[in-house]
C-alpha cells in the first residue's frame, strides 16, 4: 500500500489567480476525506502579500480539524512555526531548497541562512510538541542553477535529520528530474533517512512524474504527493507546470495492483470540483478519458 497525500489546499491552489473562498476549501478538504484521502497538506504559514491564497490557512486547518485525515501546513520560518502553533496545527511540514538560486527565490536568502531560520522554526514546534516533516525543494534540478549536486541534497538531509523530523519528501520543484535523477538522490539520502521515511513530491513539466513514481516505488518509497487533476505549480520557479495528478498516479498504482485506500469512483466528480473552482480545465490524463479508472488489481 502506498500513502498519496493531497496537495490541492497548498501547492495546488498557491500559483492560481482566483482566490478560492475559505468554505469552499474546507468542503472539499472534506470531500476528499471522504474518498478516502488520509493524508492532505493544508494551506502554508507564510507571507499572505506573497502568497494571497494561503492567508486563510488558520480557518482550513480549524474547519477540517475534526477529520480522520492527517493534515499539515507549510512553515518557512519561526514566524510561520509561531503561527502554527496558534492555529492549533498537529503536524507542520518544513520547506528549504538544495539550490541557491531557488533558496533566493523562494525564501529571500541562501541555504545556510534557511538553516538557521528553520532550526528557530524547529525549536517552536518541538516546545509545541508538534510533529515536523521536511521538504528538500529543487532535489534534481533547479530552474536557476541546473541539475542539482546529490552532496547538497545531503547537507540539506542531514540538516533534516538534526532538527528531528520525522519523513524527507524530496521535490521535483520544477518536474525536470528523470528516473535515473531520482535513483541516485534516493541512494545518497537513503544513508540518511531510513527509506520508509522518504515521500518524493513530483511535478510533471515533461510527464516524467509518473516514470519517476514508480521507480521510487520499486527501490521501497512508499509516500507521495500530488493534486487531482495535476493542479500547481510554484510561484518562485520559473518554469514548474503541475503536480504529478493524484487521479493518474492511483490509477498507475492500482492498476498494478498497489492499494492506495482511495475511492477511485469519487475521483472524476471531485476533479471536476477542483476545476470549477480555479476556473480551469485540469491536465490529467484521465481527465480526457470517459471511462472511470480500474479497479485495484491484485498483484500476482
Amino acid at each position: 500500500m502506498v500513502l498519496i497525500t493531497e496537495v490541492s489546499l497548498r501547492d495546488g491552489l498557491q500559483i492560481e489567480p482566483v482566490v478560492v473562498p475559505t468554505e469552499a476549501k474546507i468542503r472539499f478538504g472534506q470531500r476528499l476525506v471522504a474518498a478516502g484521502f488520509t493524508s492532505l497538506e493544508v494551506g502554508a504559514f507564510v507571507n499572505p502579500a506573497r502568497v494571497p491564497t494561503m492567508a486563510d490557512t488558520a480557518e482550513v486547518l480549524a474547519g477540517l480539524g475534526d477529520q480522520r485525515a492527517d493534515c499539515h501546513t507549510l512553515v518557512l520560518n519561526e514566524r510561520g512555526a509561531e503561527r502554527a502553533v496558534a492555529a492549533g496545527a498537529r503536524r507542520v511540514r518544513l520547506v528549504m531548497s538544495a539550490s541557491e538560486g531557488h533558496s533566493k527565490a523562494n525564501s529571500g536568502a541562501d541555504t545556510g541562512e534557511v538553516m538557521r531560520r528553520l532550526a528557530a522554526a524547529a525549536a517552536v514546534l518541538r516546545e509545541a510538541g508538534i510533529r515536523m516533516e521536511g521538504c528538500v525543494a529543487t532535489a534534481f534540478v533547479c530552474p536557476f542553477d541546473g541539475d542539482t549536486p546529490v552532496e547538497r541534497v545531503v547537507r540539506v538531509a542531514r540538516h533534516y535529520a538534526d532538527l528531528g523530523v520525522e519523513v524527507l519528501h524530496l521535490a521535483d520543484t520544477i518536474g525536470a528530474a528523470s528516473p535515473g535523477d531520482v535513483t541516485r538522490a534516493l541512494d545518497a539520502v537513503g544513508e540518511v533517512f531510513p527509506i520508509e521515511r522518504i515521500g518524493l513530491h513530483l511535478h510533471n513539466t515533461y510527464g516524467m512524474a509518473a516514470a519517476n513514481a514508480w521507480v521510487a516505488y520499486e527501490r521501497g518509497v512508499r509516500r507521495f504527493d500530488a493534486a487531482l487533476g495535476g493542479l500547481g505549480g510554484c510561484p518562485f520557479a520559473p518554469g514548474a507546470t503541475g503536480n504529478v495528478a493524484a487521479d493518474d498516479l492511483i490509477h498507475l498504482f492500482h492498476r498494478e495492483g498497489v492499494d492506495t485506500g482511495i475511492d477511485v469512483t469519487r475521483l472524476p466528480a471531485l476533479r471536476d470540483e477542483l476545476a470549477e473552482l480555479v476556473g480551469h480545465a485540469l491536465p490529467s490524463a484521465l481527465a480526457a478519458v470517459p471511462a472511470a479508472p480500474a479497479p485495484v488489481r491484485s498483484r500476482s
